[in-house]
């Protein structure tokens, strides 16, 4: 077998449901598999979701063992040569794997591919290409004004958001490898529960030799944190695994160690108390009429449209062309919303799911 996806799913059901459908439209011309795990989801249907996708290959476990253990056990199980690392709140496109796999095989020494990621609205995700943590630039992303914006930045801004480059560190929601590559540097540390494992298996990688790369020719859509609610247990994991990367890499150097936990320790304390402060303000959310939605029949329609609320069709337009659409169209001045396929919703960057009945054309 040639590629096996592997994706960790915890609850966003209708967010898994149409990242399900993408990978089996790329999987079309491809030998291959999709695994998902899922780590004792609430809101998830299985028995509806395995009638739908009868070729994925669910392994349902009975707690939450978190991103890195459940991927590991996704890995263990695949059959592909090539794996791709892939969040469950994402969309790729329908092209992938020929052009990824080609791109693979032109390089010697590589270790895991990463992509350019975009939302809903288009805007690109800077995590996507970063460099290896230092104490420098790591000070600076946990106190963004200190910020500098030059080669010693947390994000890889020397290189272009379209580029093609080598780029020490990659994001988790999607890191392409081989099989062979991802178990001989042993998969994600397992001592991490959510957040920073893909930092250390991109450094991971980097140390035992193979070089990373950042594919800026290919987009992805990521909604990004549809299946994490940021309370105080967010910031908790999210703090212990930058705590975990740091006793594990950095604590031979004293200075820069005791900086960063400092530097760490006030920044969970600071993101707390906003939390607490934000969540006492009563924050009305947008509805969105059914008159405010402009159900798009042709991509070159868009440059005249005055409406802020674009649907593009799923059941009408290729992942590619959506993907496409949305990467071409960013704007201020308006959002776009995917209707899946034979779905009465529509998806937005705005985290909610919307009900609505799709217009006529």
């Amino acid at each position: 077998m040639k590629v096996s996806i592997i994706i960790v799913s915890y609850n966003a059901p209708k967010h898994l449901e149409i990242c399900l459908d993408s990978c089996r439209e790329a999987l079309r011309d491809v030998e291959g598999e999709v695994i998902v795990v899922d780590n004792n989801s609430s809101e998830i249907n299985f028995d509806l979701l395995q009638k739908s996708f009868q070729e994925v290959k669910f392994l349902l476990e009975k707690e939450n063992k978190g991103f890195a253990k459940a991927n590991n056990i996704g890995v263990e199980n695949a059959s592909g040569e090539y794996i791709l690392i892939l969040n469950p709140d994402t969309i790729i496109p329908e092209n992938l794997f020929e052009d990824l796999i080609q791109f693979y095989q032109s390089k010697e020494n590589i270790g895991f591919v990463g992509v350019r990621l975009i939302d809903t609205d288009g805007n690109f995700h800077p995590e996507s290409k970063r460099n290896i943590p230092t104490a420098r630039n790591s000070f600076t992303k946990l106190f963004s004004r200190f910020n500098n914006f030059n080669k010693s930045n947390y994000y890889k801004l020397e290189v272009g958001e379209f580029e093609i480059a080598p780029c020490e560190i990659l994001v988790g929601a999607f890191m392409f490898t081989t099989k062979k590559i991802y178990q001989e540097i042993g998969g994600f540390d397992s001592h991490y529960f959510m957040y920073g494992e893909d930092i250390d298996l991109s450094f991971s990688s980097e140390l035992a030799g193979y070089g990373n790369y950042y594919k800026g020719d290919v987009t992805v859509l990521h909604y990004k944190g549809e299946s994490t609610k940021k309370d105080k247990k967010y910031y908790k994991h999210f703090f212990e695994a930058m705590m975990i990367f740091l006793a594990k890499y950095y604590q031979k150097n004293w200075l820069h160690y005791q900086l960063l936990r400092s530097g760490i320790l006030i920044k969970y304390l600071i993101q707390v108390f906003k939390m607490s402060f934000n969540q006492s303000i009563n924050q009305s959310i947008k509805k969105i009429e059914k008159g405010d939605l402009h159900w798009v029949d042709d991509l070159c329609e868009l440059n005249s449209l005055s409406k802020k609320y674009i649907v593009l069709d799923a059941e009408k337009f290729s992942y590619q062309e959506i993907l496409t659409t949305i990467s071409n169209n960013n704007s201020n001045l308006r959002s776009f919303y995917i209707h899946p396929k034979n779905k009465d919703y529509i998806i937005g960057n705005d985290k909610n799911v919307v009900k609505i009945k799709k217009a006529e054309s």
